[in-house]
């Protein structure tokens, strides 16, 4: 029998980890750490449990990565199940945050269309609202693949990947007063000295409203951020043991990004595709409670370390 609302929100969110009936891995007093395939998981979930999913599934390359990939033909029907099961458990105040790289066809520089293709199955097949699509830019990021760029120089570096922010109804939880970026100087600037023009040549017409200093700026959604975690403490931690954490992690800054967009302290947060567990440990640290999926237990086991534990 699935548990009522009322009785979903009687969940400690101090301790997430209570929703699974199985041990976890590792647990801190706001999150727990699950070994096992995410679509198992899920479905041990109760519904409507999750305030929040941000994860970075493997993207759909046609070389073979050593955390697995899938082939861009098979990636629908692959990841369909696993966002089936996050619909179920998501609130219906909540949001689906899922980052995807782009990709080129094996053998031609042609552009590879899967993660559209995915975006459209998500919201016309199992219900999802495309809140916003938001672009991950990294200036840092290497330019490939080498044989079109580099080499033969018929195409130039790619350095944006895709967050498509989704939601179980079209209005999820959000607040982007939580987010706010600082001014530009041009802002700073209009706001010392007040307006010259009061209609901009577009036919907007600006009043002094405007220019009222608000704590920040409300950023736009082409995120930058470099993604360069070589001298963190974790990786630290991780060469002083001698061990090697997931190759395929995001920056911190973007879960921590949407995590407060979208959540609030004591709110829930879930990775189903964890690795590292960079999704937990943020969440952490903001105060909400978190949930971490991983299928490789080598990986999960190393990501304790984010929380300075050892069972290795």
């Amino acid at each position: 029998m699935e548990p009522t609302a009322a009785q979903l929100e009687a969940f400690p969110t101090s301790d997430p980890g209570a929703l699974i009936a199985r041990e976890p891995l590792y647990a801190t007093h706001t999150g727990a750490c699950f070994v096992g395939d995410a679509q198992d998981l899920l479905s041990e979930l109760p519904p409507r449990s999750i305030d929040l999913v941000v994860t970075s599934p493997p993207y759909a390359l046609h070389f073979e990565k050593e955390y697995g990939n899938v082939p861009k033909a098979e990636y629908i029907n692959w990841f369909a199940p696993f966002a089936a099961g996050v619909h179920r458990v998501l609130r219906d105040s909540g949001s689906f945050v899922l980052n995807l790289g782009g990709s080129y066809n094996a053998g031609e520089p042609t552009r590879s269309l899967y993660h559209f293709k995915l975006l459209v199955h998500l919201v016309d097949t199992l219900g999802f609202h495309l809140a916003q699509e938001c672009f991950w830019y990294n200036p840092a990021k290497l330019p490939t693949p080498a044989e079109w760029v580099n080499v033969r120089r018929v195409r130039i570096k790619d350095s944006v990947e895709y967050v498509w922010w989704l939601s179980k109804t079209p209005n999820p939880k959000a607040n982007n007063a939580n987010v706010l970026v600082p001014y530009s100087k041009d802002m700073k600037r209009l706001m010392q000295r007040g307006l010259r023009a009061t209609r901009r040549p577009s036919g907007h017409h600006v009043t002094q409203k405007f220019l009222k200093d608000r704590g920040g700026s409300i950023p736009s959604n082409l995120l930058e951020w470099g993604n360069n975690d070589s001298n963190s403490a974790f990786i630290r931690r991780c060469r002083e043991l001698g061990v090697t954490s997931h190759p395929a992690r995001f920056p911190r800054v973007l879960p921590e990004f949407f995590i407060r967009l979208l959540t609030a302290p004591g709110d829930i947060v879930l990775d189903i595709f964890s690795g590292s567990n960079t999704t937990g440990s943020v969440a952490e640290q903001l105060g909400r409670g978190w949930l971490a999926f991983e299928i490789d237990e080598k990986y999960a086991r190393i990501s304790a370390l984010r929380f300075d534990q050892e069972i290795l």
